[in-house]
């Protein structure tokens, strides 16, 4: 390495470190960038004269550094621009330039071209097209560096250009799943992000418009108020992203969640009793992100119209607004102004015109600029009240109403208390949306209940949907069913009051208002129930069914019950937890309608159905009889028929069998495998199969634990695991062969693998908790847990169980994204004592906590 490299290596990094430090004290980002910047125009330029490059050549910033800023850990992208091209002794020289330029501890991106090369690349490839639009000479031929640029902006088609940033801007939102709502969000390049605002400033500076806000304000493109919203919004996420590269010391531009606090706490922000300090900077955040995407749509569609100029007609709808090609239009400048309920009746109108595409840019500005009358007499005047509620009851658009709304801040000036939760984060481990856009997912999946089109998802909740009336009334329980998060205290009880004032304010009937308050005081109960509770005790669903009163509040539980589910995350819901769901949904339907819960009817009609099964399977009549005397009333009220069948089909010729059977098949419902094992029971069965399933990685969804008359165990588990779509038959034929001859063995258990939290419970993690009591009947015990989700936590649990010598008889294994809620019936005489039952949930706490 030359001295003179390493000599400018330690200059920069010296200066690096003064600007870092000048920026600490004065909080200025845009100073930052520009002293990086000059350090390294500098170094630079020293490197390219110690080298004696020829006259005629020039060195260039392209990219973010032609632009002027430089982030601490940002790539250094420059342009070697040739004369002519290079022979052999120059191509040598240039080699070893660049590799000073990495000697001196830059990022370097570099290219070597002609201006041939460089007009030849540019029309080829939009990247290198909009690198060079933003070219800035650092040292060099300045008669080389202005050919360029002339041959450039001859050759650079503005609506050519546009096109193709607007099209590369759509395909990077959909990667980032087309909301600035992520939460992980990256501040360079998600929607709403630093790279939003760049496109509008490329296209505005391909279409002669200016490189900047207050140049596209004298255009007419925005307002002075606008352009400084859009300056104070840039210069946010420029702050956040320095302090990003500085606390990580690379190149960092994701948010994620192990560093969110420490970078809130270099804002100022502090952690509070209800509020953690990443969730005040988060919602700063998602605030501003929506700015900029609002103002993004409106900004694209003024250069678009700048662009594309098209003589239209405005086709009146009424006397406030006007159809553009599609698109609604203000009649006047001051519709929204003058008459403040337009601010709601235009998205009404949107809903009743489905030839309405979206609104004009002069619309979406008036409404954002007006959005402020929308005060205490706005939110009190019936007129008012009946536009929202015509929105919430029309046949079509409701979503795309509601998140119009929202964009624009409309729905959160019109219910306050939504304002509160819009960028609001849930560190519950399940959530993977801010509360808004998790209330708005809801109110989708609801709506979706109503369209035809989406039937083959879910046809029960279609079904039931079809004959529910008046099904506006789900959407209201959906918006406020979690309006009351982050004031602390139960959100449920808390949104029970806002719910009410809301029916009441808007008119809907006392039976109606009474409804969608109960749904919002019992959005939880109904899961709750399913994946907690034992289905197959008849005072459980006799209690839930005094709870729901009658078969319309209890579809209505159910349908709201789904759609919040599925509105948590892709992960959360799966169709075990769906038949969970359906099955108390039915039992619970049939007390209603006056069948008082029978553990005898429904015993007689599990085995009817499953003698029916076995019928198909071409058995004998008699077949299940000696297999079935073996089994308590319980393993019947605990499965399904379909259940039974199989797993009668498989051992009732083999009940005395002197080695474990093992038999696997598909899950009939969902993704999964079902697994039954028949054996001679031992007290560490149980701990034994799930050793297995934790050595393969396989995810244990549920588990029912039976024990015959001739103490054989017949057991039941749910598996999953990515692998399994693909290769299902080789899984089964693996799973029957390797876990049956586990079961013949006698070695000591293995201990449990020592897996690691994923990084969002080791950010985010929970306490956790073990709750052990008598059930009702003082017959088993309940063991209640609470823990975050890792590889082989069922297999760590069981080995403690085993160890005391617990007999388990169900497992309710319900995960929640990285949480996991299980709960276990269990006996043994180890539980007759209360200081084994406080050793017991000592060591299981110390094995959550591992």
């Amino acid at each position: 390495m030359p001295t003179f490299a390493i000599t400018l290596k330690k200059q920069l990094k010296a200066a690096r470190q003064q600007a870092i430090e000048v920026f600490q004290a004065d909080g200025k980002p845009e100073h930052l960038l520009i002293q990086l910047r000059r350090n390294v125009d500098a170094a630079l330029t020293e490197a390219w004269n110690n080298f004696q490059m020829p006259d005629g050549n020039a060195l260039v910033a392209v990219g973010g550094y032609g632009r002027g800023e430089l982030f601490p850990h940002s790539d250094v992208d420059v342009l070697i621009l040739l004369e002519h091209a290079p022979d052999a002794a120059l191509q040598a020289k240039l080699e070893k330039l660049v590799q000073v330029f990495w000697d001196m501890g830059l990022e370097i991106g570099h290219s070597i071209r002609t201006v041939d090369e460089c007009m030849s690349e540019s029309a080829a490839d939009i990247t290198v097209q909009t690198s060079l639009l933003e070219a800035r000479l650092i040292t060099g031929s300045r008669s080389l560096f202005k050919d360029l640029q002339e041959r450039y902006h001859a050759a650079l088609d503005p609506l050519a250009f546009f096109q193709a940033k607007t099209l590369e801007m759509r395909q990077r939102h959909v990667k980032f799943e087309d909301t600035p709502y992520s939460l992980e969000p990256n501040c360079k390049e998600s929607p709403g992000g630093l790279r939003d605002l760049q496109v509008i400033l490329w296209v505005a500076q391909a279409a002669g418009l200016g490189d900047s806000w207050s140049k596209l304000a004298q255009h007419g493109m925005l307002t002075n108020t606008e352009a400084r919203q859009l300056r104070q919004k840039e210069r946010a996420f420029k702050d956040i992203r320095i302090r990003l590269h500085i606390y990580t010391d690379r190149r960092e531009d994701r948010l994620v969640f192990d560093i969110q606090t420490p970078i809130a706490e270099t804002f100022g922000f502090k952690t509070t009793d209800t509020r953690r300090a990443s969730e005040y900077l988060m919602q700063r955040y998602y605030w501003a992100a929506k700015a900029v995407t609002q103002l993004n749509t409106i900004l694209l569609q003024n250069i678009e119209a700048h662009l594309f100029p098209q003589q239209t007609v405005p086709k009146p709808i009424n006397e406030r607004f006007n159809d553009i090609n599609g698109f609604i239009d203000i009649a006047q400048e001051d519709t929204f102004e003058s008459t403040p309920s337009a601010m709601l009746e235009v998205f009404l109108l949107m809903c009743q015109h489905s030839e309405l595409k979206n609104m004009t840019a002069r619309s979406m500005r008036a409404l954002w600029h007006a959005r402020f009358k929308i005060d205490n007499a706005f939110r009190r005047n019936p007129d008012n009240h009946k536009l929202f509620m015509q929105i919430l009851q029309s046949k079509r658009g409701v979503i795309h109403a509601l998140r119009r709304m929202n964009a624009m801040s409309i729905l959160g000036r019109y219910l306050p208390n939504f304002r509160h939760i819009v960028g609001q984060m849930q560190h519950d481990l399940f959530h993977v949306y801010t509360v808004d856009q998790h209330i708005l997912m809801v109110v989708r999946n609801v709506r979706r209940f109503t369209m035809s089109e989406h039937a083959h998802e879910y046809p029960f909740c279609s079904q039931l949907m079809a004959n529910f009336a008046q099904s506006w009334i789900l959407y209201v329980a959906a918006l406020f069913h979690d309006i009351a998060k982050g004031r602390g205290g139960d959100h449920s009880k808390l949104g029970m009051a806002d719910a009410r004032q809301f029916c009441v304010q808007h008119g809907m009937s006392e039976e109606n208002t009474e409804l969608v308050v109960f749904l919002v005081e019992h959005h939880l109960s109904m899961s709750h129930v399913a994946q907690k509770q034992d289905l197959s005790d008849p005072d459980v669903i006799m209690q839930f069914a005094q709870s729901v009163k009658d078969e319309r509040h209890l579809t209505a539980l159910y349908l709201l019950t789904v759609a919040d589910i599925r509105g948590t995350s892709p992960k959360v819901w799966n169709a075990w937890k769906g038949k969970l769901l359906e099955d108390l949904y039915r039992m619970t339907l049939r007390v209603l309608g006056g069948e008082a819960p029978s553990a005898d009817r429904e015993l007689k009609n599990t085995q009817q159905e499953a003698i029916k099964t076995l019928r198909l399977y071409g058995l004998p009549a008699d077949a299940h009889e000696q297999f079935w005397r073996q089994l308590d009333v319980a393993y019947f009220l605990r499965s399904d028929a379909s259940d039974i069948a199989w797993q009668t089909r498989c051992f009732y010729d083999k009940i005395d069998s002197d080695i474990p059977l093992v038999r696997c098949r598909l899950a009939p419902i969902g993704e999964g495998v079902q697994v039954a094992v028949y054996t001679k029971d031992r007290p560490d069965l149980f701990a034994r199969i799930c050793s297995y399933f934790d050595a393969k990685n396989f995810s244990i969804l549920d588990a029912k634990i039976h024990t015959t008359q001739k103490n054989y165990a017949l057991d039941a588990f749910l598996i999953s695991a990515p692998i399994f779509a693909k290769n299902y038959r080789d899984i089964i034929n693996l799973i029957e062969h390797e876990l049956g001859e586990l079961l013949q063995s006698d070695s000591p258990l293995p201990s449990p693998s020592k897996a690691r939290l994923s990084r969002l419970s080791r950010t985010f993690p929970i306490n956790p908790s073990v709750d052990l009591r008598p059930d009702d009947r003082g017959q088993y015990y309940l063991l209640s847990i609470s823990a975050n989700d890792r590889a082989g936590l069922l297999y760590s649990i069981s080995n403690v169980l085993a160890k005391y010598k617990i007999n388990l008889h169900t497992a309710k294994v319900m995960t929640l994204g990285e949480r996991v809620e299980d709960v276990f019936l269990i006996d043994g005489a180890a539980l007759n004592k209360p200081r084994n039952q406080i050793m017991l949930e000592t060591e299981l706490l110390k094995t959550l906590r591992i």
